[in-house]
């Protein structure tokens, strides 16, 4: 059993590491859970001791074994949260993370093995991200950004990098979501923009738009 704040870090640090591929730094911790490197410095000696993450002095910190799956528990309990809200509550996608936020922390491992059997076992979540298993697994996927393609390429949106309220709300307003055909008509290498096709309308996006929806091509 570990805290709301042990939770919080823990699933921090484990998005860093596949961000990074590498250990990560207390600065970039603190930055990510908008705090001071010295309260990061006190939680990562804490977690260490309960041998939840190692920690190398200027080299950084990566989670042990055991962190990596208490990592992957809040993130299933948040997805699996996120797809009730969506699909049985009818909340829109932009409105569910916060929400999420609050019910990942509830600890009963039997009413997450409930949901998850209520919901159909969903693989994925409403913004695309994959739904590990109840052993920490995660279902790859072959994708890429839309900023990756080329002109003349397409594909299927299959998730978001980006989750906040704001750019999902932009995607609504295009039509764009899970599921959405995008084919690129044009692409400016100036700044990255492009030119998209999304059913009969067509329009320019930003590289920044680009960078963050996830694309599976034929």
């Amino acid at each position: 059993m570990y805290s709301l704040a042990e939770e919080n870090y823990i699933k921090s640090i484990y998005h860093l590491q596949q961000e990074a591929g590498k250990e990560v730094s207390t600065n970039a911790i603190a930055e990510s859970m908008e705090t001071k490197p010295s309260s990061v410095t006190d939680m990562v000696q804490k977690l260490a001791e309960k041998k939840i993450l190692s920690y190398r002095k200027y080299k950084g910190v990566q989670l042990t074994e055991e962190g990596r799956i208490i990592a992957a528990n809040v993130i299933r309990k948040h997805r699996l949260w996120e797809v009730f809200l969506v699909d049985k509550l009818k909340f829109h996608w932009d409105e569910v993370h916060e929400i999420a936020e609050q019910l990942e922390h509830v600890h009963s491992e039997e009413l997450i093995n409930r949901l998850d059997k209520f919901l159909g076992n969903p693989a994925f979540d409403p913004h695309g991200d994959p739904i590990p298993d109840a052993k920490g697994n995660f279902k790859n996927t072959e994708k890429k950004l839309l900023s990756e393609l080329k002109k003349k390429q397409s594909g299927v949106c299959v998730g978001v990098k980006e989750t906040s309220t704001e750019y999902l709300q932009y995607l609504d307003k295009k039509k764009i979501t899970i599921g959405t055909k995008i084919s690129v008509l044009g692409k400016e290498f100036f700044d990255g923009s492009m030119i998209i096709q999304v059913g009969r309308d067509q329009f320019f996006i930003s590289q920044k738009i680009a960078e963050n929806l996830y694309i599976q091509t034929a």
